[in-house]
């Protein structure tokens, strides 16, 4: 089934996380993606080897492309690339700052080449600015950002376990993309995106970033509870399992304290009886609702938080997710067989989406180069 980017071509000098992200969810919808890769290919080739022989975020990443292997410094291959960008409706990189202008094809060149071209230029920090020029990975990011310092425990900070900045600076880029296809149904011009991963995490932090300018201090780090909001946080059963629960309302308090505690006057405690004296007598709290967690199995808690209507998650791992009921997955092809991966999260109701291989590197070279050499 043709998807609604069908006829689109989308050529991405791309490499790890962010642009392939992108690229990739464009693939999805339909694009022709020609992934653009070194003789020895994208780097995340090599990140493990865990995906039925090969790297656990290629496979993610890389669904539905076409590879060609070039090496840039040779003129043969540089104007393969470059008439490719001729014919292209986007194009997507996140090379090292300044590595597209020094190949000869800078923004305004390709302006001048190809008018409608889409181009998107993923970087660290973006076009301006003193550190316009620096290395940026996801870990740095998520450091530079501030992320890391509002995630992990009370005693040190953490790295969100996953590559949180580039998946959502890969978000970021594809959003873009598709509101320049729109613009330019009207106007026939392309444009010229800039996404800088420091920018989408910044985004991503403005409620801290206000609390804590607003309070004149930074976020504590909370582990597994709510800044904000209490009781919101684990407790862990007789039989040793963990409990998240939330509570977003004082209908909520007075249900979880009857039902789930089995205390009802505790709602009406003055030390607990608003959310602000939850927030500031926190400690106390949650050391009565451990000790009510801590005397039940988490079967009769889990019934317990059901019938008082409170939201409640238990603290997974990722092979505890992989036999979830609701985990949702598609069969990617490979090389070395079939990878079932989650499912894209938006679904279409009445239609069927399919989804196309994951390419060995240089696996559509020879073709690619009789098209466009």
């Amino acid at each position: 089934m043709a998807g609604p980017l069908d006829g689109m071509l989308v050529v991405s000098l791309e490499q790890a996380v962010a642009a392939p992200f992108c690229t990739s969810r464009l693939a999805d919808a339909g694009a022709r993606v020609i992934k653009v890769e070194r003789p020895e290919g994208d780097f995340a080739r090599n990140y493990d080897r865990l995906a039925k022989g090969l790297s656990s975020y290629f496979v993610w990443l890389n669904r539905g492309k076409q590879s060609i292997a070039l090496d840039l410094k040779q003129a043969d291959d540089l104007a393969v690339l470059k008439a490719m960008l001729t014919k292209a409706d986007i194009f997507v990189e996140n090379l090292a700052p300044g590595a597209v202008a020094r190949l000869g094809l800078g923004v305004h060149v390709l302006e001048s080449l190809n008018p409608p071209l889409i181009q998107c230029h993923i970087s660290g920090y973006g076009d301006h600015g003193p550190h316009r020029d620096r290395k940026a990975y996801d870990l740095l990011i998520q450091a530079e950002s501030g992320l890391a310092s509002i995630t992990g425990t009370p005693e040190e900070p953490a790295r969100v376990g996953i590559s949180v900045c580039d998946i959502g600076t890969g978000m970021y880029a594809q959003a873009a993309i598709l509101e320049a296809l729109i613009e330019r149904r009207s106007t026939g011009r392309g444009a010229v995106i800039d996404v800088a991963m420091f920018d989408a995490m910044a985004d991503w932090m403005a409620v801290p970033l206000l609390q804590a300018e607003g309070a004149g201090k930074n976020p504590p780090r909370m582990g597994l509870r709510h800044p904000s909001i209490a009781p919101y946080g684990v407790f862990t059963c007789a039989d040793g399992r963990g409990v998240l629960i939330s509570i977003q309302n004082e209908r909520e308090w007075r249900s979880f304290c009857a039902t789930v505690i089995g205390d009802a006057e505790l709602a009406t405690d003055p030390r607990f009886n608003d959310p602000y004296r939850r927030i500031e007598n926190r400690a106390v709290m949650d050391e009565l609702i451990a000790a009510a967690f801590a005397a039940g199995l988490h079967e009769t808690m889990i019934e317990r938080l059901d019938a008082a209507g409170i939201a409640y998650a238990m603290v997974n791992t990722p092979l505890e997710l992989a036999e979830h009921p609701h985990l949702r997955r598609i069969d990617v092809a490979t090389d070395s067989g079939a990878v079932a991966v989650p499912a894209p999260p938006a679904r279409r109701r009445g239609s069927l989406q399919s989804f196309r291989a994951v390419p060995a590197i240089d696996a559509d070279g020879a073709a690619i180069r009789r098209e466009f050499g």
